[in-house]
């Protein structure tokens, strides 16, 4: 799955635009590369997220299409802030 996409599905980050963003300023990375937008996501991938001044670990815990807004939270788990 792209990596936009995962974040606006998981809530990481609340919509896909703010996402891309993120990625194409490279605050984004992905097992410590930089990450574009378009860069896929795997099971066991770590995100670092610079987002807003916080920083943020995330490692992905599964990779689903669509999740609801209960089930979203599990798939990652925070590594760190």
């Amino acid at each position: 799955m792209r990596l936009d996409k995962y974040l606006k599905v998981s809530r990481i980050i609340k919509r896909r635009t703010v996402a891309a963003q993120a990625a194409d300023l490279g605050r984004i990375q992905i097992n410590g590369k930089v990450a574009k937008p378009s860069t896929e996501v795997k099971e066991g991938d770590e995100l670092d997220i610079l987002m807003g001044g916080k920083h943020m670990r995330v490692k992905v815990i599964s990779v689903r299409e669509f999740a609801p807004k209960g089930e979203a939270a599990a798939m990652y788990e925070i590594l760190g802030e």
